[in-house]
């Protein structure tokens, strides 16, 4: 049995107290996966880790968008279809595309568009694998003699990047944002592909759904490791759906100490 890991966006900014968009639970999680790593390493054959990575001018990022005053909406403020129409708020760059942005994004069904703390900025600290991971993958790859692959996210400042696999609204103009099928080909050479990182209501929640609805060759062998993984503080019921999807379709579950029992 060939086994992978994929590790959704564990970077400083969600995984330290001290980061950007703190993801309460993070710390602890991130010491489990690299205990599993660190214990495991001989049945661990390939790992993934996603990279968040964003510019400030980001369409999720506050100094994007602008009221009538020219004020910036603060974190956590939700902008909706109506919101751009009427006005109410207006983005700063690339108006159309990020107008229509927002309502496809809206007409999707999944989300509204949510303004984020300005969070993993390229080239930053916040934007950095925590260290308490980096440490562990930097054995396992002296002990396996395997090098961990890094995917970055989220570059393209017009769309967000929740799910690793594509952007909640792809672009066909800009490849990045569009299915990254030769990462789908690559897990699908592993007989088991274990599904952890932060945040649970979000990016790992998307990643998951993106399984679900454009690589149904992974399905069975997805399983989600429950306590490596935490959700946005109030935010946990906007995977509600995604989650009982896939156990729908025996997607597995299972906490970190029943992995390799």
């Amino acid at each position: 049995m060939k086994n992978a890991f994929l590790i959704i966006d564990t970077q400083y900014d969600f995984c330290d107290p001290d980061g950007a968009l703190f993801v309460p639970g993070a710390e602890q999680d991130v010491e489990r996966m690299a205990g599993l790593i660190r214990h495991h390493a001989d049945q661990i054959d390939h790992i993934v880790v996603t990279l968040d990575t964003h510019h400030m001018l980001d369409i999720a990022h506050p100094l994007f968008w602008q009221d009538a005053d020219g004020d910036h909406p603060a974190p956590f403020t939700q902008i909706t279809a109506e919101d751009v129409t009427t006005g109410r708020w207006t983005a700063r760059f690339e108006t159309e595309k990020a107008q229509q942005y927002v309502r496809d994004l809206e007409a999707d069904g999944q989300f509204q568009h949510f303004i984020w703390p300005e969070h993993c900025l390229i080239g930053s600290r916040g934007a950095a694998l925590h260290d308490t991971l980096l440490d562990a993958l930097k054995d396992w790859s002296r002990q396996r003699e395997l090098d961990y692959v890094a995917v970055p996210k989220g570059l393209h400042p017009l769309s967000e990047h929740f799910g690793i696999f594509r952007a909640q609204v792809a672009d066909p103009d800009v490849s990045e944002t569009q299915l990254n099928t030769s990462l789908i080909a690559d897990l699908e050479r592993f007989d088991t592909v274990y599904l952890m990182g932060e945040a649970k209501s979000h990016c790992v929640a998307n990643s998951l759904k993106q399984i679900l609805d454009f690589a149904p060759g992974l399905v069975p062998k997805v399983v989600v490791v429950t306590d490596c993984t935490s959700d946005v503080t109030g935010l946990g019921h906007l995977a509600d759906s995604i989650y009982a999807e896939a156990r729908a379709k025996n997607v597995r579950f299972m906490e970190s100490k029943a992995v390799f029992s």
